[in-house]
């Protein structure tokens, strides 16, 4: 078995994975905001928490780690600049993600409280929410790009 093309694979498929469990996390949390239904919204922040730390933590470990193994066996330098552009795209997404994370925690407590309690969502929610698209964005573009510089890996 070629071991360059299995690291391929899996780097592929968590790249995938992460891509489109952040796209469609993003989809149905924002589409349940936009609902303004107290239980939707407790209940997509409550799927939308889990899916991050089971997809996409996982594969936040394993893309860096598949990368610098396909590096290593492709016999590239770290020292091209679509690698290090990727590091960089690839570290913009996740400092962006890091917050986004506590964002989704805490809104899933806020939301859950208010769904208890028969309440209207706190004005902290909406302004969670605000940084949660905002962040978002950013991340968003910067993955692309990585999968742009990963296709073709321009010099």
């Amino acid at each position: 078995m070629n071991t360059y093309l299995l690291l391929k694979t899996l780097h592929i498929l968590s790249a995938t994975l992460l891509f489109g469990t952040g796209l469609g996390s993003a989809y149905y949390l924002w589409r349940a905001h936009l609902s303004r239904h107290v239980a939707t919204i407790a209940l997509t922040a409550r799927h939308v928490v889990f899916a991050d730390w089971v997809f996409t933590t996982t594969t936040i470990i394993a893309q860096p780690l598949t990368g610098f193994l396909m590096v290593w066996y492709a016999g590239y330098s770290l020292t091209y600049l679509w690698i290090w552009l990727t590091l960089v795209l690839y570290a913009v997404a996740g400092v962006c993600w890091l917050p986004v994370v506590w964002i989704q925690i805490r809104v899933q407590r806020l939301v859950t409280i208010a769904w208890q309690n028969e309440t209207e969502l706190p004005r902290e929610y909406y302004r969670l929410m605000m940084w949660w698209f905002c962040l978002g964005i950013p991340a968003f573009f910067s993955m692309v790009i990585v999968f742009f510089l990963m296709v073709f890996k321009p010099t």
